[in-house]
């Protein structure tokens, strides 16, 4: 199996149970070994009081790139830490997208670099989620 293949196997397997980014409408645009992209509607239901869309909706949404992408190793890997920064406004209707990659992975630790940007290229947030491996694989690959 290549590292492409594991990782696009692993982000099959994960997106069948993500109920949570299926839910606010991601779509994965993009995998491979320590990287993906989803993008992301800005729905009416995640505008905030000021007609924006929500910190905690672009946060999701870099949070679930953050992780497929520390996930196409074939081993299961949570969050351990994150932070976000908010660059600018996240504006109604428009889609998107989050790209994570990895920065560094020793042992089972990872630091995984997220942007976000809309269509038109702006940047609106950085995010930085640092990863841990836990016990257990995605799939059996001796089962293959």
């Amino acid at each position: 199996m290549t590292p492409q293949e594991r990782a696009r196997r692993c982000a099959d397997l994960m997106w069948s149970k993500d109920r949570a980014s299926q839910a606010l409408g991601m779509s994965i645009a993009a995998i491979g070994p320590g990287t993906a992209t989803l993008t992301m509607p800005v729905r009416d239901d995640m505008l905030n009081g000021h007609g924006i869309c929500h910190g905690g909706m672009i946060f999701t949404l870099a949070d679930s790139a953050f992780a497929f992408a520390c996930n196409t190793y074939n081993a299961l890997t949570v969050a351990q830490s994150n932070q976000i920064t908010y660059l600018s406004p996240g504006p109604a209707g428009e889609t998107l997208t989050a790209t994570a990659h990895e920065v560094a992975r020793a042992g089972r630790s990872g630091t995984y670099d997220v942007i976000v940007m809309t269509s038109a290229g702006d940047q609106i947030a950085l995010f930085r989620g640092l990863s841990r491996t836990i016990q257990g694989q995605h799939f059996d690959e001796d089962a293959l």
